[in-house]
């Protein structure tokens, strides 16, 4: 590989059945950055992959290369080491087979990996130095040297390190390296009525947790997803079963998170025959959730939404595991990310119907939307923004209680200061709403691309971001509401029950060590922060005047059809979108950048484009919107 050759094309891909592209995209963003040409793979491409070891597959695959010219290509692959290895080495073998290696004589002159610890092990092994690998969670300088960027062509600014940040890892490092959290206890709020019953909820859950020394504690939610492809499927259900069971009985979570699979969401108790499983947990029956909550029990139980037949799943959930809240992500989980089989007009359509159906349940219900726009290079206004239009839509649907999730270190570029603004900036938007009959729950939690695959330094990591939860609302013992605990095996493998338990334990420990040492003036009171401060004011500022734009000039922004033509006209800018971007060229059309710690949409000039002239250029396109909304009712 010739480091400094900027006339390089690169490409990045992933396999269908895989729903991990918080990787390739940063890593596409970075090159663009940089300069350098990134040819993404469409929907064939990626299904060729999916089905690689069929002769015609592979041609199509070589094809698409040689037609764009490509000749340094990214794999990921977050799922099965076997599959990972299997996958690299049949593309592999038919990249000689067309001597198309450099060493061959042909173009492509570097190959990449970015998978699991053990899946990047496995590979070096078999393919030596033809394939350097990623783990996740390396910086951007060493991602960019790795993938042939000479150390000239890094801008600045990707170098800049903030201050907070280096403080939290050093009050987290001696927090690991002193290991108490290790001797943290169950909890003990298990003394209301209804604790562990079908009437239980997250509510009476939260009016249950006991005031401590430093504050109440948050409600712990985990995510729990068993998955292994050599595993039968209902040796999957009873080995998940188990592992609710574990979980239970130490006494440490209080919402289990269950991860089922793609099929589960997309292809529940249809024949899967044929079809890839992917990730997560293979449940495809009522009786199966039922299995899992009886083992789970005291804990409570949620899970994802279906991507099709939505409204039916929701109930289904509520008669076998009486679900804590549920969750959806509106303008994502549909065709626009390959997630469900829905347009994006059909599946806020089938998503509100829904919406109103958990409306009369009574139960909270989460919308899942910042961190999918972040995924796609979307500015922190738009974070900002989707988040409060997802909220005020449910609350006219009837919803009573809000789940707020927020996704810190999203991007991995975004500095701790960002985070504490762009957090309170979306709190202060979203709590404008609360009155009587609406209450929003703040549920912070890590960003998935924030881990790095050494246990060690993840531990150090979520000790960090820990703080970096409590210090949103600093002087609000009883903020958060509630946390979900990513564990710090993320980046490197499963997280099995005693991980679990170990990332619980290092996040409730840290919560109190920091409460404690906040109270004794040992760190930095970051409500007087004045850098987070300004950059609160500003994302505020921003934010109100695109939500006040859309509400002018949207009588119907609050639905199907509303949400649909400001995605369309471009006010929720989305430059990494890899699907449906000829429907939505103007959502795609932006340009954003990592800029001092935040995420900014540029200009021509690649400065910060004003929240004016954003909303000159989207307006412009809103009878095109509005077009193609009529052409999707017709």
């Amino acid at each position: 590989m010739k480091p400094g050759n900027s006339a390089a094309v690169y490409t990045f891909i992933k396999t269908a059945h895989d729903a991990h592209t918080i990787g390739i995209q940063s890593a596409a963003a970075l090159m663009e950055e940089c300069g350098y040409t990134v040819v993404r793979p469409d929907e064939q491409v990626e299904l060729a992959f999916s089905h690689i070891t069929d002769d015609r597959a592979r041609e199509e695959i070589i094809d698409w290369i040689s037609h764009n010219n490509i000749n340094r290509i990214g794999i990921t692959y977050r799922l099965d080491k076997t599959d990972a290895l299997r996958i690299l080495g049949y593309f592999v073998e038919e990249l000689k087979k067309n001597q198309l290696l450099s060493s061959q004589g042909g173009s492509v002159d570097a190959l990449f990996f970015g998978g699991l610890p053990e899946s990047c092990a496995a590979i070096s092994k078999e393919f030596g130095d033809l394939v350097r690998c990623f783990q996740g969670g390396e910086s951007a300088r060493d991602t960019l040297l790795t993938l042939g960027v000479p150390s000239e062509k890094i801008p600045a600014e990707m170098m800049e390190v903030s201050q907070y940040d280096s403080d939290r890892e050093s009050f987290a490092k001696e927090i690991i390296d002193k290991g108490e959290y290790h001797y943290l206890k169950g909890h003990s709020d298990d003394d209301y009525r209804d604790f562990g019953s079908r009437q239980d909820t997250v509510l009476k859950r939260l009016a249950a947790v006991k005031e401590g020394p430093y504050g109440k504690r948050p409600l712990i939610r985990a995510h729990v997803g068993p998955y292994s492809a050599d595993q039968k499927r209902s040796e999957a259900i009873r080995e998940c079963a188990d592992w609710a069971k574990q979980l239970a009985k130490s006494g440490l979570l209080d919402i289990l998170s269950l991860g089922t699979s793609q099929l589960s969401q997309s292809n529940f108790g249809e024949n899967w025959h044929g079809k890839i499983n992917g990730g997560g947990v293979p449940i495809n029956s009522p009786d199966e959730f039922v299995q899992i909550y009886e083992a789970a029990r005291p804990l409570l139980l949620r899970t994802y939404a279906g991507t099709k037949n939505i409204s039916s799943l929701a109930a289904m959930y509520e008669e076998t595991i009486n679900i804590s809240w549920h969750a959806m992500s509106l303008w994502w989980f549909n065709l626009l990310d390959g997630r469900g089989p829905y347009d994006l007009y059909t599946s806020l359509q089938e998503q509100i119907l829904a919406i109103r159906y958990i409306a009369g349940s009574g139960k909270p219900f989460e919308a899942n939307v910042s961190h999918h726009f972040s995924f796609r290079g979307a500015d922190d206004v738009t974070y900002i923004v989707s988040a409060y239009l997802a909220a005020k839509l449910v609350k006219q649907l009837g919803i009573k209680t809000f789940v707020l999730q927020n996704m810190l270190n999203t991007p991995s570029s975004t500095w701790g200061v960002q985070d504490l603004a762009k957090s309170r900036a979306m709190l202060s938007l979203v709590r404008s709403l609360e009155d009587d009959n609406f209450k929003v729950l703040l549920q912070p939690r890590a960003g998935l691309e924030y881990f790095v695959a050494d246990p060690y330094q993840a531990k150090i990591q979520l000790a960090a971001v820990s703080c970096l939860m409590d210090d949103i609302e600093p002087h609000d013992t009883s903020s958060p509401e509630l946390l979900h605990v990513v564990s710090y095996s993320e980046a490197s493998h499963l997280a099995t029950p005693a991980v679990i338990d170990e990332s619980i334990k290092i996040t409730l420990h840290t919560l109190n060590e920091y409460r404690r040492a906040k109270q004794r003036g040992i760190v930095d009171d970051m409500s007087k922060n004045e850098e987070a401060k300004q950059r609160e004011i500003k994302l505020y500022r921003d934010s109100k005047q695109l939500i006040d734009y859309l509400e002018d000039n949207y009588p119907d922004l609050y639905s199907a059809e509303g949400f649909y033509k400001l995605f369309a006209a471009g006010f929720l800018p989305t430059p990494y979108l890899w699907k449906e971007t000829d429907e939505f060229a103007h959502a795609v059309n932006w340009r954003t950048k990592s800029l001092h710690g935040s995420q900014v949409v540029i200009n021509d000039s690649d400065a910060e484009m004003s929240m004016d002239e954003r909303l000159a250029l989207a307006g412009d396109k809103r009878k095109y919107a509005e077009s193609l909304l009529a052409m999707r009712q017709r």
